[in-house]
């Protein structure tokens, strides 16, 4: 039973037109779900993705009227999204440059060439060379050529001011390899160390970066809410749910969120931390060729469906 590498990552929009004019446009990434946050359906909920909606390409938002975060530690600080090859990162340094979005030289992170960039409300985000081979689908409908789409999310990086009991946590809780350690002053003021699962490489890397003299990081516009790990099946997810609480750890306990299932915990420094499962996906309830072009409630939610709707603003 092991987790095979990062899920999704769920951030927070205070802008939910811009910010799918942002992913979809200007990053072409697919909107493959336009549904609402489960337990606050004031809110979207946006999943943008490969041209499936693969699981480990997700990158997801809830669409809350909130502050801008403040940056710092205790929290999910950078998200990584992979492309194939130093090629495409030039491409994307002309395209980004050419949309008015400042960005980086070409650099080195942990030896992968990568660049660094934010969108408009400030999230950060790193594009990073995977060498093209982890599988994605491509969206033909992108504005981006096939070559240069993002291909999926990978690594993520979180702050803490410590790491003894985050590794601990990680490591004997939810059986993450210790790997390598680095330093780069561009992303963090301390050491970086590599937590990697299943096979490993970019997909199935968490950095942890460790940064005592930060202040404490608050949610908000611009920052990240969770991050999300892989489990393959709905077996390994319940014995995921079964040695959480046999091992006496906190957390929300099985979750069906209908387009995979969840289970919620907070790493000892308070950053929240889910693991789900790769199935049912996001055709359980419209059509794939369709998908994400109409609000899709999940079952439960479908008798509010008028009510949710008169709340929500235009996309």
């Amino acid at each position: 039973m092991k987790l095979t590498g990062i899920h999704h990552v769920t951030a927070i929009s205070a802008n939910a037109p811009q910010n799918r004019r942002f992913y979809v446009e200007t990053l072409g990434m697919r909107m493959v779900k336009k549904t609402v946050n489960q337990d606050d359906t004031s809110a979207y909920h946006l999943f943008y993705a490969d041209g499936a909606g693969s699981p480990g390409t997700d990158l997801t938002f809830f669409d809350w009227p909130a502050a801008p975060a403040k940056r710092g530690t205790h929290s999910i600080t950078r998200t990584a999204l992979r492309v194939a090859g130093e090629a495409s990162l030039q491409w994307w340094r002309e395209r980004l440059g050419a949309a008015g979005v400042a960005v980086s030289e070409i650099r080195s992170i942990n030896g992968r060439p990568a660049i660094d960039f934010e969108d408009p409300e400030g999230q950060r985000l790193t594009l990073i060379a995977d060498g093209g081979e982890i599988p994605f689908v491509v969206w033909e409908k992108s504005p981006v050529p096939a070559e240069h789409q993002i291909r999926g999310l990978g690594p993520v990086t979180i702050s803490v001011p410590k790491l003894d009991r985050t590794e601990v946590v990680l490591t004997k809780l939810l059986g993450l390899e210790r790997g390598s350690d680095y330093r780069d002053a561009a992303h963090a003021t301390g050491d970086i160390h590599v937590f990697s699962m299943g096979e490993g490489g970019p997909a199935a890397e968490l950095h942890v970066a460790v940064e005592p003299d930060l202040p404490q990081a608050r949610e908000g516009a611009g920052g990240v809410h969770h991050l999300a790990l892989r489990t393959p099946t709905f077996e390994q997810y319940d014995a995921w749910a079964e040695r959480l609480r046999e091992a006496g750890y906190p957390n929300s306990g099985p979750i069906d969120r209908f387009y995979f299932r969840s289970l919620y915990m907070r790493e000892p420094n308070g950053i929240l931390i889910e693991i789900a499962s790769d199935g049912p996906g996001f055709a359980s309830d419209e059509p794939a060729e369709t998908m994400g072009e109409k609000l899709a409630l999940p079952p439960f939610l479908e008798p509010k469906r008028a009510q949710i709707e008169a709340g929500l603003k235009p996309l």
